[in-house]
């Protein structure tokens, strides 16, 4: 009875995933692309988690369609954030690293993935994780056993012996049994150990290409890996068919993550003329995460975080918006992304304004720095990025005009994400 009962489920569940679900969105105003203007009244048709038509005016839909009625708002691609940890939160203390288990940090992502794709973010870029627990979160949310973004997933960062991304700040013995193995020194280990996490799962290699703000390691924000590494890192990659991003604040490590072939620079904090000018001539994005030093600003002298990071903190606090000026100025690629994780995810949002009022980003390039841009950096520009016939059915609605007011990405009001609907 058993096996007749577990054969029939098993019927029953393929004969769902056969059946093409359509819904149909009735939408007052669509931005399809950034670059180009709203248009009025339109009619989306969703088949099977991809965009079918896009017609003007409301369409009759189907029998048996789901209609939508999104008559009073703007509707717009998913967003794009490049730059997150979902199995982060902010505040806490650093020594809970020899406490939490991985087990309890995939609770957390699973948590903030939710929060985030309510939030309008229907892709992230995870850079930073549990060993494993971006890639559970990733194929998680691919197979809607969770609800969540489209997780591209680096794994855990790439860091040298000591450095922002080491373990460091206990006992000898204690960051000895708390080692992640990611650390290396030389070309040749460095290469290996993006091998390992091409081995293992890695969609993006990420790399700590400078000291951090939030790590125990007190020795400033400058370069860390040499450019020999920094060389094999990139090659190795790319050999790979695998970007790579470098966490990065000082500007020689900017300029030298740059000159390497690194393909984003992330923060970019401390960026000068001569690295900018390095980014433009190699190609490299700025990934500016304002949001990351907000959330820092906001916690600031209120007795959070230790000695060595207030005093890092408040350096890179005060340089806020001013490489992104520098790199907007040199014609720079600008991608979208915050680092939530040191701030409340859901607020991701909030980098929009900061880039305008900051960095003196345009709404217009600000809404394509977090689509179509961010997009052609993950090499899905034919899938996501764009409201387009073919396109995942990534698709969020707000009040108000992202093209004048990038504040109304603040409150979104519905989320389709890979042709879900979000509650």
């Amino acid at each position: 009875m058993r096996v007749f009962l577990g054969a029939m489920m098993a019927a029953t569940a393929l004969s769902g995933a056969a059946q093409a679900e359509t819904v149909v969105l009735h939408a007052g105003r669509v931005i399809t692309d950034a670059a180009k203007p709203a248009s009025g009244p339109a009619t989306i048709t969703v088949t099977d988690g991809k965009i079918v038509s896009i017609a003007d005016g409301y369409a009759a839909a189907p029998a048996g369609a789901r209609v939508v009625d999104l008559k009073t708002k703007t509707v717009l691609p998913g967003l794009i954030d490049m730059h997150v940890h979902l199995e982060s939160d902010p505040g806490g203390d650093f020594r809970d690293e020899t406490i939490v288990t991985d087990d309890y940090l995939a609770l957390v992502g699973a948590k903030n993935a939710l929060t985030t794709v309510k939030a309008g973010f229907t892709t992230v870029r995870d850079l930073g994780s549990a060993p494993r627990g971006g890639f559970a979160l990733r194929d998680a949310t691919a197979k809607g056993l969770i609800p969540g973004p489209r997780v591209v997933a680096a794994g855990t960062a790439i860091s040298i012996i000591g450095g922002h991304g080491d373990v460091s700040g206990f006992r000898p013995e204690v960051n000895a049994a708390l080692d992640g193995k990611n650390t290396c020194t030389g070309p040749d280990q460095c290469a290996a150990r993006v091998r390992e996490a091409s081995k293992n799962g890695a969609d993006v290699i990420k790399i700590t290409a400078t000291g951090g703000v939030l790590s125990q390691q007190g020795r400033g924000l400058g370069q860390h890996f040499t450019d020999p590494e920094l060389k094999a890192i990139a090659d190795t990659a790319h050999s790979l068919g695998l970007r790579v991003a470098a966490h990065a604040h000082g500007a020689r490590g900017v300029e030298s993550a740059a000159k390497a072939g690194i393909d984003t620079a992330d923060h970019g904090t401390f960026a000068d003329a001569a690295a900018v000018k390095a980014m433009k001539a190699s190609g490299m994005a700025m990934v500016p995460t304002l949001m990351a030093l907000n959330g820092v600003k906001e916690r600031l002298g209120k007795g959070i975080y230790t000695p060595t990071v207030e005093a890092k903190g408040r350096e890179a606090v005060a340089q806020a918006g001013k490489a992104l000026k520098l790199a907007k100025a040199e014609g720079v690629t600008i991608a979208f992304g915050t680092d939530a994780g040191v701030f409340e995810h859901g607020r991701n949002a909030g980098e929009f304004a900061l880039m305008v009022d900051w960095g003196g980003m345009t709404p217009r390039e600000a809404l394509a720095s977090a689509t179509t841009v961010a997009a052609k950096l993950l090499d899905k520009e034919n899938e996501i990025g764009r409201i387009a016939p073919g396109y995942s059915a990534d698709i969020i609605a707000v009040d108000g005009d992202p093209l004048t007011d990038v504040r109304s990405l603040e409150k979104v009001g519905f989320v389709m994400a890979r042709g879900r609907i979000i509650d």
